[in-house]
């Protein structure tokens, strides 16, 4: 039978080429009817081009080219789909292997099995593929296994970390039995991939239960080692293999034992006696005067950051306005309560819920800073969902205060905590993330006197706070010094005026000049 062609599809009225972002299957790969093999790239926007016959997959063009519409991409030999690759796997599953149609897709994962060595039995195949993380995520990237492969793994135990374009997650083991990986650290895998298969059910021994009552082995080494990975985050197992340190040698803060990030930073270097055991290849001397440089793969969320930011430039009509804020009678008031408030409420008073209050206060004056452009539309929101920029080790995260304007300074200032540690962690999850109305960033803590911040679409304004310095102000006509924060709203003219802006700082320098406003809804 003839080869088939699948050529570049029209995409849209306007768009004459498209740009191939990545390739979901490889050269020589069997791809079924409509299954996802690339992804392509317009100016506009971008499209999942489908397998139009079962066969074997002939990549023409690579990624990163640029075609016209019309041009060859790929070729489908549908003389590839036929032969013994399939019967295997229908000699191989039991009763209670997955549905018939899905035979031919784990046929592969089946033959393979086949062919182990002698003694060893496979009852079952078990297919572990990328989930669905998020409604808006396709793609997400394997941050580092927790597990190696051959690994036994029990149900609901933490095998891999997974990195979206907008948060972490942890991949949890849906079988026990044997753990084969198939994606790599840093791939980059779309929605419903496989990412391993699970062995269910091998007679070998080093797929033995780990509640199995313990036999001889002449490598004690890596029971215990097997055990321990068991109790140790993916985070913190990555953070002790590059610090040469032996996860049975760290104290778990978690529950039952469990090893968490900050035991894993928190672990000293591993003795350098105990490292003159094994070899180690000899240390790279530094040169004097050399030039060196290193290329390191842009994360998902690293990307993600970019081309959003790249695109708020672009979309909207972006202004800058400044103000300055005389942070004396806040600090004042903070220095007189702090004490007896975190002694009631069990969390420090910090600026961070003065200026979130100051913010909702002023939100509620002047509502178009408070809302966005859908389309032809404008939307207020009567409500202040305030996003917190926070800076972590993966990049920039904007978790969300919900209905910021009813919360007390106490429950503003323990919704931070809470968010500032899940973002260190990796652990917000979606919902913390999406849906803010206004944003806050604080670039102060890390030394800015001055910045322009930008939006965080489709969020209309964003507010930066910066460090307190010691200022020579005038006040009733006289020169004193006053600590002295600058305030910048960055903001969207196409739906905020300059007066509105304006008058927007002007209220929050308002009330943390005299924050009795606050108490007093003044």
């Amino acid at each position: 039978m003839a080869e088939i062609e699948i050529k570049v599809p029209p995409v849209g009225e306007s768009i004459t080429e498209v740009t191939i972002g990545n390739w979901f299957k490889n050269d020589g790969d069997f791809v079924k009817l409509d299954e996802v093999i690339c992804g392509l790239d317009s100016d506009k926007a971008t499209f999942e081009l489908t397998a139009e016959s079962e066969g074997v997959l002939h990549i023409k063009a690579q990624e990163g080219d640029t075609l016209n519409i019309g041009e060859l991409i790929a070729t489908i030999d549908p003389a590839g789909s036929g032969g013994s690759v399939a019967a295997p796997a229908a000699s191989a599953a039991p009763a209670s292997a997955p549905a018939p149609e899905k035979a031919e897709e784990k046929a592969p994962v089946a033959a393979a099995a086949l062919a182990e060595p002698a003694g060893t039995t496979v009852a079952k195949i078990y297919e572990m593929k990328v989930p669905a993380v998020g409604e808006s995520i396709t793609e997400v990237t394997i941050a580092s296994w927790s597990k190696k492969d051959g690994d036994h793994v029990e149900m609901d135990e933490i095998i891999c970390e997974l990195e979206s374009d907008k948060a972490t997650f942890e991949l949890p083991s849906e079988a026990i039995g044997t753990l084969r990986i198939v994606g790599k650290e840093g791939d980059t895998l779309p929605i419903g991939a496989v990412i391993c298969t699970i062995e269910v059910g091998a007679g070998s021994s080093a797929s033995a239960p780990a509640s199995a009552p313990a036999a001889p082995s002449s490598n004690g080494a890596e029971a215990d080692k097997g055990y321990t990975e068991k109790h140790t985050s993916p985070v913190a197992a990555k953070i002790l293999a590059e610090k040469g340190i032996d996860p049975k040698d760290v104290n778990g803060s978690g529950s039952g034992g469990r090893i968490m990030k900050d035991d894993a930073l928190k672990a000293g270097a591993k003795p350098a006696a105990a490292k003159s055991a094994a070899p180690s290849a000899p240390a790279k001397v530094a040169i004097p005067g050399e030039r060196g440089q290193r290329r390191e793969k842009m994360s998902s969320l690293r990307k993600t950051i970019a081309r959003r930011l790249v695109a708020v430039k672009n979309e909207t009509a972006m202004l800058t306005t400044f103000n300055e804020v005389d942070m004396k009678p806040v600090m004042d008031l903070r220095n007189k309560f702090k004490d007896k408030f975190k002694e009631k409420h069990e969390v420090g008073l910090g600026f961070m819920s003065f200026f979130v209050k100051a913010v909702t206060v002023a939100l509620k004056d002047f509502p178009v800073v408070n809302a966005y452009i859908d389309g032809e539309e404008l939307v207020y929101n009567d409500y202040a969902d305030i996003s917190i920029a926070v800076s972590t080790p993966r990049g920039l995260v904007v978790p969300v205060i919900r209905n910021a304007e009813d919360l007390s300074f106490s429950a503003i200032e323990k919704e931070i905590v809470r968010l500032a540690v899940r973002a260190r962690d990796g652990k917000l999850g979606l919902d913390e993330m999406s849906g803010g109305t206004f944003t806050i960033t604080n670039g102060g803590t890390f030394g800015s006197m001055l910045s322009t911040p930008i939006i965080n679409a489709p969020q209309s304004a964003i507010m930066g706070m910066h460090n307190i310095v010691e200022r020579a102000v005038v006040v009733n006509g006289e020169i004193v010094i006053r600590p002295i924060m600058y305030l910048a709203l960055s903001y969207d003219h196409r739906i905020i005026d300059g007066k509105d802006s304006v008058s927007f700082l002007v209220r929050v320098k308002q009330l943390l000049e005299d924050p009795m406003r606050l108490l007093l809804d003044m």
